[in-house]
């Protein structure tokens, strides 16, 4: 049995194991959470290095990749410096392809319902760590408005193109991803807590709320009638918030096992293991190829 761990500086609450039989094999994915302690996640890297196929990171990425530049974070170089055996992925190698499969099904979705992508409003809460998802908007025709000032800084700036984003990312990442990953990014019991409505303007304005849940969750409104959230890992218990608020349609990219969806980090490192080769010669046209066999479908779930 091939088994995938997926070590996250996340909330333990949102902690989940699973089997799956995938291309003929049997696959346990777990994912651990350490509540936001990165010393713990890396003393569960040394332990378990060798004894699992494949390592997800969760909660965190080596860089952040923003057009053709990459941002590496400095905190996440000691994980790359704990894993010796075992392959690795954080995400990187598959969200690209991910998120492209995710919002072609929801155009196929919106076709049957007489609606379609382009032209929808879109709010990405964080442009800079998540490109890919931003630029798969914009190509599918969405007019979207990126808030990274708001969901980062907290200051009401909205940034309109993909170049401001690149320009942006250019100024501040080089010093930014320098930092403790606990300024930038909520982590712990703190993902747990109730949403504080914020930017209400910008939930009400767009049709398509996208980006990481936990960023999304942490201002989102009480009312969510009509709208679509294309986002990553969401549990049951997510699910029924949603649920509860209207909203229309929850797209995760990718599938609902068991009742949860994970996060790409686990979708990269389940995909390693299942491949009998070196990451060091894994291509994204090898993730494609896998991800088609399997295949890896992106999850559309109409709740209201």
């Amino acid at each position: 049995m091939k088994k995938v761990l997926s070590v996250s500086i996340g909330s333990t609450s949102r902690d989940h194991t699973t089997r799956q039989e995938l291309m003929g094999q049997e696959v346990e994915i777990s994912r651990q959470g350490t509540n936001g302690d990165l010393d713990k996640a890396i003393e569960m890297y040394k332990f378990y290095d060798g004894k699992v196929d494949a390592f997800g990171v969760g909660g965190l990425e080596f860089y952040l990749g923003v057009g053709k530049r990459r941002y590496y974070l400095r905190e996440a170089k000691r994980i790359r410096k704990a894993v010796k055996t075992s392959k690795i992925g954080d995400g990187n190698g598959v969200k690209g392809l991910l998120v492209k499969r995710a919002l072609a099904a929801l155009e196929e979705h919106l076709n049957e319902e007489g609606k379609t992508l382009h032209g929808m409003k879109a709010m990405k809460t964080n442009a800079v760590d998540r490109y890919v998802m931003a630029a798969a908007l914009v190509d599918a025709g969405c007019e979207a408005t990126f808030c990274d000032f708001m969901f980062a800084f907290g200051l009401p700036i909205p940034i309109r193109s993909l170049a401001a984003v690149r320009l942006l990312a250019a100024v501040l990442l080089p010093v930014v991803s320098q930092l403790p990953f606990h300024w930038l990014y909520t982590l712990g019991t703190a993902q747990d807590k109730p949403p504080e409505p914020r930017w209400e303007k910008y939930y009400q304005e767009s049709d398509v709320l996208a980006g990481d849940f936990v960023s999304i969750r942490t201002h989102m409104p009480d009312d969510l009638s009509g709208k679509i959230i294309v986002t990553n890992t969401t549990t049951s218990k997510n699910v029924e918030e949603l649920r509860e608020r209207n909203l229309h349609i929850l797209v995760t990219t990718t599938p609902r096992l068991e009742g949860r969806s994970f996060g790409t980090n686990v979708m990269e490192a389940t995909l390693l293991a299942l491949m009998d080769k070196p990451q060091s010669d894994v291509t994204s046209a090898d993730f494609l190829d896998l991800i088609e066999r399997i295949p890896l479908e992106p999850n559309i779930e109409v709740l209201n």
